[in-house]
């Protein structure tokens, strides 16, 4: 059973996953009301994918007989003055949630934690891969510019997902 700390890192680790899952669904509801569905399509795919994050550090102090105690949701961010500054606020936060993480996986390294260590390991990758995906976006929205025609290609190609646009 993971000692006291690690434990109650990631009890509050799932309260952020659940917090990041709400800020892209506010996401998604911005790009909606924008009349660009594929965005919006991409953000509810990032809403999917941070719930099954939560559910894996819950599942995780399930396994080992951990009691689970959620947290507040604080209400998302709804103001945006469109994609690139979507997409700068959805980078700082995985910055965010890769110091949490790494945080945690210090403190489970101290613990001499080898569960949470393994299991946090996989999220540190992951947080890798989001941070990337987020900042292509964002070049390629700096790239476009103010031009309608590259945001409708984009568009599209973030509706595709994956999101490799």
């Amino acid at each position: 059973m993971p000692a006291k700390n690690v434990h109650t890192g990631i009890n509050d680790q799932i309260g952020m996953e659940f917090h990041a899952a709400y800020l892209y669904l506010s996401m998604a509801a911005y790009f909606e009301a924008e009349n660009l569905p594929g965005f919006a399509s991409w953000m509810r795919h990032q809403y999917q994918e941070e719930v099954s994050h939560a559910m894996r550090l819950f599942d995780f102090l399930v396994a080992r007989g951990v009691k689970v105690e959620l947290q507040a949701i604080a209400k998302p961010e709804t103001r945006f003055t469109g994609p690139l500054d979507v997409m700068k606020k959805a980078l700082a936060h995985e910055k965010k949630v890769t110091a949490s993480i790494t945080k945690l996986y210090e403190a489970a390294q101290k613990e001499k934690n080898y569960p949470a260590q393994l299991m946090l390991e996989w999220f540190i990758k992951e947080q890798q891969e989001e941070e990337k995906t987020a900042g292509d976006v964002i070049a390629r929205l700096e790239m476009a510019g103010s031009s309608g025609a590259a945001m409708l290609m984009m568009d599209r190609a973030m509706g595709s997902r994956g999101g490799e646009a």
